[in-house]
C-alpha cells in the first residue's frame, strides 16, 4: 500500500509539473499591432507583469535581434522602469532612441515628453519640439496636444503654429475632455494668427 500511494504521489507531481509547464507555454509573443495597441493605451508593461515575465528573453530578441521598434519601445520601457529586468536607465533611453530613430510615433512622443518633463534627462525643450513636431505629423494626438501646450508658453516658431492647428483641427477622439482640451488649444492658436492663414490651415494637411 505504502508502495502505491508513493507512485500516485509521484504521478501526481509529474502531472502537476506537466500542467504547469503548459501553462507556462500558453503565453504566445504579441503581434506587433498587438503591442503597438497596448503602447497606444499605456498597458504595455502591465501586459509583461500580467503575462508572469514569461516572454522577457522573446522581448528583448526582437528589440535587439529582430530591430523591431515597438519591441524596441517596450524593451526600453522595461529596463528604464525596472519591470521583470534589472533597472538600467541609460540602456532603456537607448533603445528608446532607437525605436523613434525607425519613426514610431509612440517613440517619438515619449522622448519629447521626457524632454519637456525632465524624466530621467534634464529638460531640453528644443529637443522636446523637435520630437513631438515629428510625432505630430504623424498623427500622434498626445503629442500634438503636448507641443500646443509647449506653444501656449511661449516656445517654438508661430512659423509651426499653422500646421500643428491644422494637426489638430482634423484630430478625431470620442472623449470628451480632450475634446474640450483640443478646441481649447485650437482657439488660442486661432488667437496667434491671421484669420486668412487660419482659414488656410483648416484646408491644408499636415501629416503623413
Amino acid at each position: 500500500m505504502r508502495i502505491l500511494l508513493s507512485v500516485l504521489l509521484i504521478l501526481s507531481t509529474c502531472t502537476s509539473a506537466w500542467a504547469a509547464n503548459q501553462n507556462m507555454q500558453a503565453v504566445q509573443i504579441y503581434s506587433d499591432d498587438q503591442l503597438l495597441d497596448l503602447i497606444k493605451e499605456n498597458k504595455h508593461l502591465g501586459q509583461v507583469v500580467l503575462d508572469e515575465c514569461q516572454l522577457v528573453q522573446d522581448i528583448e530578441a526582437r528589440a535587439n535581434k529582430a530591430n523591431m521598434p515597438s519591441y524596441q519601445y517596450l524593451w526600453g520601457d522595461m529596463l528604464a522602469y525596472g519591470v521583470c529586468v534589472k533597472k538600467d536607465i541609460p540602456l532603456g533611453l537607448h533603445y528608446m532612441h532607437l525605436a523613434a530613430d525607425q519613426g514610431l510615433a509612440e517613440g517619438l512622443e515619449q522622448l519629447g515628453r521626457y524632454y519637456h518633463q525632465g524624466k530621467f534627462m534634464q529638460v531640453d525643450i528644443d529637443r522636446a519640439i523637435i520630437y513631438l513636431k515629428t510625432a505630430a505629423s504623424l498623427d500622434n494626438l498626445a503629442a500634438q496636444i503636448r507641443l500646443a501646450e509647449i506653444y501656449q508658453q511661449g516656445y517654438g516658431s508661430p512659423l509651426d503654429y499653422p500646421a500643428l492647428y491644422s494637426q489638430l483641427f482634423n484630430s478625431l477622439t470620442d472623449d470628451k475632455e480632450t475634446h474640450k482640451k483640443i478646441s481649447e488649444l485650437l482657439a488660442d492658436l486661432a488667437r496667434k494668427m491671421p484669420n486668412n492663414v487660419v482659414e488656410q490651415a483648416k484646408k491644408t494637411s499636415y501629416t503623413n
